[in-house]
């Protein structure tokens, strides 16, 4: 951590592009770190990357609505500025933008120019989710046009949400760095989330279930297992078991995210349930 820096807050897009061309100018390497606010240890990973990697880092604060589901927790999302400015700047994050609705989208959601990257992003959470890496890749382009980044920092966590934006940038050509961040845990395995807060307490400690369930369907994949079907339905049952309300468990293979043959050798499990008020979201890559 950085006891000397001093974060700067700026919330208007004139006002970055200003800071932003000065420190272009003078020959910096600039790191961007988007988030949604609510920071706890895995974001502040991502910052330490970032901060390790560039000679500017910008983290950005925009609660997306485009991301959001008619019924999932846009109003309620929690919102944290000042406990998360006082973060970003221990952990040496130089600029902060924190942007209203209004200044990103000022033609209104309806009106804004979407991107959208065909197929992937209309599986597995974007089956649960109509329209949310839509959102997803939307305000990750425009973030890129705004900041015009050298490199830009995600979790691992949301493997498909990187996974998309890895093509995004691959099809369109972006001069950006992607790093992807491995996901932070508490130490009972439950990953980091913001979304943790819906948890009660009961809840949180039924939460690493889900971890735990993926860890145990890794074994059974080195162990020779290939019978995903019938490893999924059992992962599934032994959740609802514990109290989770299934979404999905894939087993796929990481080149393209598709589901995996018996002869596919670098994969990846990813999987979302339900937990009273939270969809918990995790994901565990397997080498076979």
């Amino acid at each position: 951590m950085d006891s000397n820096n001093k974060l700067q807050t700026l919330t208007t897009i004139a006002e970055l592009r200003s800071r932003l061309n000065a420190e272009r100018a003078s020959g910096k390497r600039i790191a961007l770190v988007p988030t949604m606010g609510n920071l706890h240890q895995g974001h502040l990973r991502l910052v330490e990357t970032a901060v390790a990697n560039a000679d500017f880092v910008v983290a950005s604060i925009f609660v997306n609505p485009l991301q959001f589901g008619p019924n999932e927790d846009l109003e309620r999302y929690p919102r944290t500025l000042a406990e998360d400015q006082a973060q970003l700047e221990a952990f040496g994050c130089n600029l902060l933008f924190a942007p209203t609705e209004a200044e990103v989208y000022p033609q209104g959601r309806a009106g804004q120019t979407f991107v959208e990257v065909p197929g992937i992003s209309d599986l597995y959470c974007g089956a649960s989710r109509p329209g949310h890496f839509r959102g997803v890749t939307t305000i990750v382009n425009k973030l890129f046009n705004l900041i015009q980044p050298d490199v830009a920092v995600f979790g691992c966590k949301d493997y498909q949400q990187l996974h998309v934006i890895r093509r995004m940038v691959d099809d369109l050509s972006m001069p950006v760095e992607l790093i992807g961040v491995s996901t932070e845990r508490a130490a009972n395995g439950l990953a980091l989330s913001s979304r943790n807060g819906y948890l009660t307490e009961d809840e949180l400690a039924i939460a690493p279930a889900l971890y735990a369930a993926l860890c145990d369907l890794r074994a059974a994949l080195k162990g020779g297992d290939t019978n995903h079907e019938r490893l999924i339905e059992h992962a599934q049952q032994h959740l609802e078991r514990n109290g989770f309300m299934r979404d999905y468990i894939h087993i796929l293979r990481r080149s393209d995210m598709l589901a995996a043959t018996a002869a596919d050798r670098e994969l990846v499990i990813i999987a979302a349930a339900y937990l009273g008020a939270a969809r918990l979201i995790d994901n565990i890559e397997v080498d076979l």
